[in-house]
């Protein structure tokens, strides 16, 4: 530092020096302030070049600072995932569902009948002439379980009591197979199986009442792929029967169905065959059937009581859906394995049918081997007038063999249904029911006479 200061005050001196010369005839006072604003000058820059040094060495005096550290690239922390989200759709009522694969939707139906029977003379009974009835009233749930489960169960508390209707597990094994454990409907036919929902008249073919075609509890496997369809299973009785006694009958039913588009249409083509052990031997059956309509309980065509082992029943069914037309029919065979030398009687039961939508662009539902849900093209609740159909039928049972004189009906009957939406229908239908041997007589004993029966339904669904 002192060499420095030393170098600065040489140079100081050198240069007043040199300007000393020439400032000889100048006035001395003049120069003398000029020399010393020099010096006070270079007295500050080395008073400043001082303080610059200690600051330098002070900082080397210091540790040197860290070299900076490579920081790996950190991946951001994923957002945990949301709750399961539940999903709500309606069809008909609000149906809920998970992500997980729960569901639930409840059901029901109601169902309000007025009718009029009108008998021949002679016959004096308090179910003919005007009545009405709630003719279902059903409540349930159904829906989905995780795994390729499903359930379902339902009541009908129409008659001011609780009947089980539906109550069954479903698992379907793969896409093409179903199986089915609990309450449920063995594979009678096309007009049993499809749901009183979706049928053109009221009531079902007489067939369907007076074969004693029900729910019975049992398990089932439907094999579905294409154009065809395959059920089986083994039943036992109604759950209500089996409350009743402790008889525990046994069934053994199957159905196939094919089904193929033909000529722009749908095409059915169906054959089903039971066999039901009675497994009793004071076992008996009854075949019967109301006239048509359901409000008058009364039968004009009856067989009693006949004791028996079992039955054999096979059917046969079509029908043909194109457009706004349709025509179906069924045919079945019920035979009576009855005790000892008694006749096997065999009875048989058929219809046919044929209908046509009045309003554009309508057609009747099909889905899995039965007729579904009609759909209006142009609903009331989007300003059209709905679906109207018209459909005709012939009716006939026959329920005289082997010795048994049940009687024998021909019924020709209409129908007019509007279904202004999806889910609420109107049905208007007519009956004229001929009967042979019937089992009430009329004036005179005669058996051979007619009915005439008018019905009427109000009906909402979800």
């Amino acid at each position: 530092m002192t060499a420095n200061r030393l170098s600065i005050s040489t140079l100081a001196v050198a240069v007043a020096a040199g300007w000393a010369a020439p400032a000889a005839a100048q006035d001395d006072a003049a120069v003398a302030r000029e020399i010393a604003a020099m010096r006070a000058q270079m007295a500050a820059m080395a008073s400043r070049i001082d303080m610059l040094e200690a600051e330098l060495e002070t900082a080397k005096a210091q540790p040197s600072p860290p070299a900076p550290v490579a920081v790996a690239a950190i991946a951001p922390i994923p957002a945990p995932a949301p709750a399961a989200e539940t999903k709500t759709a309606w069809k008909g009522a609000p149906e809920f569902t998970t992500a997980s694969g729960w569901s639930f939707k409840s059901r029901g139906r109601i169902q309000v009948d007025a009718g009029n029977l009108s008998a021949p003379d002679g016959i004096v009974d308090t179910a003919t002439g005007f009545g009405s009835e709630l003719r279902r009233a059903y409540l349930g749930f159904d829906g989905k379980i995780p795994g390729g489960f499903g359930y379902r169960a339902e009541i009908d508390v129409a008659a001011s009591s609780v009947e089980i209707t539906d109550l069954y597990l479903t698992y379907e094994a793969s896409k093409e197979l179903g199986l089915t454990v609990g309450q449920h409907k063995p594979f009678w036919g096309l007009e049993e199986l499809t749901s009183d929902l979706f049928t053109t008249m009221t009531e079902r073919a007489a067939m369907n009442t007076a074969f004693g075609f029900e729910r019975r509890l049992g398990a089932s496997a439907t094999y579905s792929a294409g154009d065809v369809v395959v059920q089986a299973g083994a039943f036992t009785d109604n759950v209500a029967d089996l409350n009743d006694d402790g008889n525990n009958s046994v069934s053994l039913d199957g159905r196939a169905v094919f089904a193929p588009k033909l000529a722009g249409g749908q095409l059915h083509l169906g054959g089903s065959v039971h066999w039901h052990d009675l497994n009793d031997s004071a076992s008996s059956v009854r075949y019967r059937v109301r006239p048509f309509i359901h409000t008058p309980d009364i039968r004009f065509i009856d067989t009693g009581n006949l004791s028996a082992r079992s039955e054999l029943g096979y059917g046969l069914e079509a029908a043909f859906i194109k457009g706004p037309f349709h025509v179906t029919g069924e045919t079945h065979w019920q035979r009576v394995n009855r005790p000892g030398a008694l006749t096997d009687p065999t009875f048989f039961g058929g219809y046919a049918e044929a209908g046509v939508f009045l309003t554009k662009g309508d057609t009747r539902g099909y889905k899995g081997g039965t007729f579904d849900r009609v759909k209006p093209a142009n609903p009331v609740s989007k300003g059209g007038m709905g679906a109207v159909q018209f459909n005709v039928r012939y009716d006939y049972l026959d329920l005289v063999d082997g010795g048994v004189v049940g009687g024998r009906q021909n019924g020709y009957e209409a129908s007019l249904i509007w279904t202004p939406i999806d889910y609420v229908r109107f049905v208007l239908n007519y009956g004229h029911v001929v009967y042979s041997d019937a089992a009430i007589p009329a004036a005179g004993g005669d058996r051979n006479y007619a009915v005439d029966a008018v019905g009427m339904r109000a009906q909402i669904d979800f």
